[in-house]
């Protein structure tokens, strides 16, 4: 992962020219890609705008996949039009958003979003106008200012996302090198970096996730200024910094992600409690959160569902122990302890980032888990085995023993329980022996009334 940071930090292959009025065109025998291999959907809207007038493309991510032989995700289409003009077009269409209006063209499952050419906003009009776009650090508040196609090049982030494809002509426009930059494997912002992090923080997380995404490297210049301008990520509002945090830990890249975050210290300013544990415990911090990252890259890349609950529960917990300790200190149950640490932890991270109501639920329940493993004598354990929370519980479980958490052998324990039948299963539970609720060694056996009281008070502690 080191490696990837240094590349990042090596100069260029050459010095190239970014601020093109005129694209390199590229002809289709200049390039590999075919209009067959893009959706037939949105080839379909390009062809019906440029008939209607318009210019219209296949452009940015879409357009970078295919040249790198990666099946891409969605397709999106630039175009003269306004938003009110594709529309027209369309009956299928609907026109979104506020700060970046939109078009979103329906085919059954598909949406092809349809974008007008933005231009730059000029600052002498801001400066003079009652509703700017931009706030008092810079940074912009509403992107509707439209222009040429050449505004919108060099508009755009990253110079391998300002490529556009005509699927009708079979011809690629290139503004900014990005096809130079593909070649090199290089991430480069277009224009001064500082200014265009200003104007959006979150493009130095759009860096790293196409870094890790692409296995590319971040070009020096588009490097440096990252790290001093980390902290405007705290200004970005929480909805969607959730939203891009998402995209940063299931693209299938997550492992590699989260080293490059660290290493540019984009962690902190978005999990500011687990960044203080990766400083105050390093190794159990960065294993446990690697190890979790790692399985949830091999679960999406082998089809099997993701859910965000088990990801944040582990990019969280790290944070948690001490918490819980703290207040255990000054006298509360184990189990009390936990719920309550567990609210103040995620209330503090909400605050980052808007992790929903129906994803915080299940965090907690699965950490609640953690507590409830341990305690099996009876009939708890085939309670815990029913429990709908189990499996998610019992595989972090397993997760924090493989970052070297001691639990007396409870994972392995928990294994064994669940493959035995049910003669077995009692077996289990009776070599237990005199171990209380909590997993604990044995005690003296005591007189009736006072073991009894003590029961009694453990089952309220739960």
């Amino acid at each position: 992962m080191l490696k990837k940071l240094f590349q990042s930090l090596r100069p260029p292959v050459r010095r190239v020219q970014h601020q093109r009025t005129t694209p390199e065109v590229l002809n289709s025998g200049q390039h590999s890609l075919q209009r067959g291999q893009f959706s037939r959907h949105a080839v379909g809207i390009v062809e019906r705008l440029q008939n209607a007038g318009y210019q219209a493309y296949l452009v940015g991510g879409c357009v970078r996949d295919m040249l790198l032989g990666i099946t891409p995700k969605d397709f999106d289409v630039a175009t003269s039009a306004t938003p009110e003009q594709v529309r027209a077009e369309f009956r299928n269409a609907r026109v979104i958003g506020r700060r970046f209006k939109l078009v979103h063209v329906h085919f059954g499952r598909e949406i092809i979003e349809v974008a007008t050419f933005r231009a730059h906003h000029p600052q002498d009009e801001e400066e003079n106008s009652n509703q700017s776009s931009r706030n008092e650090s810079g940074r912009i508040l509403r992107d509707n200012v439209y222009g040429t196609l050449e505004d919108d090049a060099q508009r755009r982030d990253f110079t391998i996302n300002a490529l556009y494809y005509d699927p009708v002509s079979e011809r690629i426009l290139d503004y900014a090198n990005g096809v130079h930059d593909i070649r090199n494997r290089l991430i480069r912002l277009i224009g001064d970096p500082q200014q265009r992090y200003q104007e959006d923080p979150v493009r130095m997380l759009r860096a790293v996730r196409f870094a890790a995404k692409l296995d590319f490297g971040i070009e020096k210049h588009s490097a440096l200024p990252i790290k001093p301008m980390a902290q405007l990520l705290r200004e970005i509002p929480s909805a969607r910094l959730f939203e891009e945090t998402l995209k940063l830990f299931l693209s299938g890249h997550a492992a590699d992600t989260f080293e490059m975050l660290v290493d540019l210290e984009l962690f902190e300013p978005l999990f500011p409690a687990s960044n203080e544990a990766l400083e105050e415990h390093p190794t159990y911090t960065h294993t446990l959160i690697s190890e979790a990252l790692i399985n949830t890259d091999l679960r999406i890349k082998q089809g099997k569902p993701v859910t965000p609950a088990f990801l944040f529960a582990a990019l969280l917990w790290p944070a948690l122990p001490a918490r819980v300790l703290r207040l255990q200190s000054r006298g509360m149950p184990p189990i009390p302890a936990m719920q309550e640490a567990a609210h103040e932890l995620i209330s503090e991270q909400c605050q980052r980032i808007a992790i929903p109501k129906r994803f915080t639920m299940p965090i907690r329940e699965i950490w609640d888990m953690q507590e409830r493993l341990p305690r099996r004598s009876g009939k708890r354990a085939d309670q815990l085995l029913d429990n709908p929370r189990f499996r998610a519980g019992y595989d972090f479980l397993l997760l924090r023993e493989s970052a070297g958490e001691e639990t007396d052998g409870l994972g392995e324990w928990w294994t064994d329980y669940q493959e035995c039948n049910e003669s077995e299963r009692r077996d289990m539970i009776r070599e237990l022996g005199g171990r209380d609720e909590s997993g604990a060694a044995p005690r003296k056996r005591r007189r009736s009334g006072t073991k009894r009281k003590r029961d009694a008070s453990s089952a309220a502690g739960e």
